[in-house]
């Protein structure tokens, strides 16, 4: 009896297991879906590429549809976001791309779209309800990490009505961790490969909520030398898709997670971080190193943070530009007096307030010190460019040299047009590019006998300064008109007038637009935010500085303010708390501002939905 019941079972477990198959399959009717289909279309996917886990597709069901609309229902007091979807992305994802849901949450999903079917259009209005799950990332264990993820996130000042519909893409990263750091040991000499983070890529709205977060698993590894580094130079391309860069690779992918490319760079060149430009010319420009420069010494290395290489669309070489053959590679000045415990990437407690003096210098050439050591000559990072913009009015490029305290402009022809920077320590054929600052009505300024203090530079209102380790100098082309263009930066302040202060809780960082005229190569200092936020605004490194046109307005990350040090032991006493701020232009009242706890950041920036999706 009990073999045949057993058979009974058997046979009927495999019928079953015939009949699901044979619908999941398809089958003479074609094509089934199995599971719930909660509207009138097709099945809904959550995280669609496995990238991005607050995005879902709304799938077509078989029918085509056009015409679409997406709300997303904002909790009480939230904010909504709504958008159109372009015809082409309803069929670039098979249905109705929705972004901007809230983890571990229920969400309601309003869409509007049009259905054809049967040579008939039917237009539905519908309610999706979508839950995803909560924010998650790798995490490295010290007890210290709990909550600092996106927990502590303040709004300090609300958004006035201008910028209450604003998303902030934020470009953060977490601490090193004990998987991060083996991949380096056998790579002493690491150039970005020797920064391995984690990465924390979030979008905020204004009320503090996360809306999207990238889940890096898929595309990143701490432990594979060409799929780690930290990621950097996100950017918003005009299509509306992002491209950035980490350690060995670049890559684009649209906002839904879908990838583009991820390229390893081309193979004469290492070491990506900071800055990936994209062109009106369909071209990038990536910061990223020779690896492997025969120096006039005879010794071969990889050179540190130092070149500019230029692709096309399909990853080929186009141009480069070789800093350490174009600027002077040995003007020390800057290095002698940078304080050596915040060196961008390389925060060091232990060295906080400690400078470089000229016999450090030596003995890096004596002994062989090649590699990310502030220091000298190529193969060290005497340079240390954080960002690369195109102006593609005069075919040039605009660096921040964080090492040299200098925001260059640089033609096709590897001919220095302009320097904006103190005029210490420069050679004479350089000294003829230095821009002479002047105030409103064009008369000089004078910045005193070596020309680093200039009468901005104590912690007052008024006057001009220089930037001072800054990052960020973009051209602002909307305000921009043949010769006369307006630049903005991020000055950090470290070294500040060439020099550190009695006290560290003395310095203090600014967002600063200039107004330069080419021709008569003058700078004029029209804007500045900073100086009365004082240490507590303070950013030793990272951060940004960029005009937003669709708003006519400046956006502002300090992406470091708040890291404080125990001066007796040098040990760190908590992680920054980075701000985002944004202005309405001419104003120094922030129309906005958001506060971080506890969070590593490198830079903040407006999202455009549109772009990414109704276009």
């Amino acid at each position: 009896m009990k073999k045949i019941l057993s058979s009974a079972l058997v046979a009927g477990m495999l019928l079953t297991v015939s009949t699901t198959a044979s619908f999941a399959i398809g089958g003479a009717s074609g094509p089934k879906i199995d599971y719930a289909v909660q509207g009138k279309l097709g099945e809904l996917v959550v995280n669609p590429y496995d990238v991005a886990p607050l995005t879902a597709v709304i799938k077509n069901g078989g029918y085509n549809i056009k015409n679409a609309t997406v709300r997303i229902v904002p909790k009480e007091n939230g904010q909504e976001i709504k958008y159109k979807v372009a015809d082409g992305e309803l069929k670039t994802h098979g249905g109705i791309p929705v972004f901007g849901l809230y983890p571990d949450y229920v969400n309601k999903v309003e869409v509007e779209y049009t259905k054809s079917y049967k040579g008939k259009d039917e237009t539905l209005k519908e309610t999706y309800e979508i839950y995803t799950a909560p924010v998650f990332l790798d995490v490295s264990g010290h007890k210290g990490q709990k909550g600092v993820l996106f927990d502590d996130i303040e709004v300090v000042t609300p958004a006035i009505d201008k910028f209450k519909d604003r998303l902030y893409f934020v470009n953060n990263f977490q601490n090193k961790t004990g998987k991060g750091t083996k991949v380096v040991w056998n790579n002493p000499m690491g150039g970005a490969l020797e920064w391995n983070y984690n990465p924390q890529i979030f979008i905020l709205d204004t009320k503090g909520e996360v809306r999207w977060y990238l889940d890096p698993a898929k595309i990143y590894n701490l432990k594979s030398a060409f799929n780690a580094g930290v990621m950097m130079g996100f950017k918003q391309n005009e299509d509306g898709d992002l491209t950035w860069g980490y350690g060995q690779r670049y890559a684009k992918y649209d906002i839904m997670g879908r990838e583009i490319w991820n390229r390893e760079l081309p193979a004469g060149y290492v070491d990506f971080s900071h800055s990936l430009d994209d062109s009106p010319n369909g071209n990038y420009f990536l910061r990223v190193a020779n690896a492997n420069l025969k120096r006039l010494d005879g010794k071969n290395v990889r050179t540190v943070r130092d070149v500019i290489v230029e692709v096309d669309k399909n990853g080929q070489v186009v141009d480069d530009w070789r800093l350490y053959e174009i600027l002077d590679p040995y003007r020390d000045n800057v290095l002698k007096v940078l304080d050596q415990g915040a060196v961008c990437l390389n925060i060091d407690a232990s060295q906080t307030g400690h400078t470089l003096s000229e016999e450090d210098l030596a003995k890096m050439d004596d002994n062989n010190n090649f590699g990310d050591i502030v220091g000298s000559g190529p193969g060290r990072n005497w340079a240390h460019v954080n960002s690369v913009d195109h102006d593609a009015e005069d075919d040039s490029i605009i660096i921040s040299s964080r090492h040299q305290n200098a925001i260059i402009k640089i033609g096709r022809d590897k001919k220095v047009k302009w320097i904006l920077g103190n005029p210490v320590g420069w050679k004479d054929e350089f000294k003829s590019k230095l821009l002479t600052p002047v105030d409103s009505k064009g008369n000089k300024i004078s910045c005193g006998a070596d020309g680093a203090k200039c009468p901005g530079y104590e912690n007052d209102k008024g006057g001009f300064d220089y930037t001072w380790t800054q990052h960020t100098a973009f051209k602002i082309d909307e305000k921009s008109k043949g010769d006369i263009i307006y630049v903005s930066a991020f000055d950090n302040g470290d070294s500040r007038g060439m020099e550190q202060p009695a006290l560290p809780t003395m310095k203090y960082s600014r967002a600063v637009v200039y107004k330069i005229d080419q021709k008569k190569m003058t700078v004029e200092q029209v804007w500045e935010y900073g100086k009365d936020r004082g240490f507590d605004w303070y950013s030793s490194v990272t951060s940004l500085t960029e005009y937003q046109a669709d708003k006519d307005s400046i956006m502002t990350y300090s992406a470091v303010a708040g890291m404080q040090f125990d001066i007796a032991t040098g040990a760190p006493t908590g992680l920054p708390s980075p701000h985002i701020n944004e202005f309405e232009w001419g104003s120094t009242t922030p129309g906005i501002e958001i506060k971080m706890t506890n969070a590593m950041g490198y830079q903040a920036w407006p999202f455009s939905i549109e772009k990414a999706l109704s276009k």
